[in-house]
């Protein structure tokens, strides 16, 4: 079975926005929490940081941890054509708040753009569901 740990953050502005990322791999483009996997001996914390930099241009603080999600899923529904393990997901939540950086959109990475969205609209949303389980675990839903 495969591993794969990221860290994702829930962030919300004065205006009670969320901000999301356009994710644009896989069998369809969906909007989902920004984050990502953290690479070998990175610290989740760091590697939160680091992804919601690259893919949002905004840098964070984070204020506490949410919730660790996890989920296993079956070769069949696996993204990589052709794999016959399962992959065993770790999603690590935050809660942060923007620091400083300003929004820009992310260039060859896999998310495409970002954007603001106000909470009651985050639901007509095409989007995965780390961001309705992210929401829950920071008692937004």
């Amino acid at each position: 079975m495969d591993l794969r740990v990221a860290a994702y953050a829930v962030i919300l502005d004065k205006e009670d926005r969320l901000l999301l990322a356009h994710w644009n791999e896989g069998r369809r483009a969906a909007w989902t929490m920004p984050g990502g996997g953290l690479e070998a001996g990175e610290d989740p914390e760091s590697a939160v940081r680091r992804e919601v930099r690259e893919e949002t241009g905004y840098k964070v603080a984070v204020e506490g941890l949410l919730g660790i999600h996890s989920r296993v899923i079956p070769p069949g529904r696996r993204l990589v054509p052709g794999v016959t393990e399962p992959l065993h997901t770790l999603r690590i939540v935050y809660r942060a708040r923007v620091t400083g950086g300003r929004l820009r959109n992310e260039v060859d990475g896999s998310t495409d753009r970002a954007d603001w969205f106000p909470r009651a609209e985050v639901r007509k949303l095409q989007r995965v569901k780390l961001v309705d389980i992210a929401l829950e675990m920071a008692g937004l839903a």
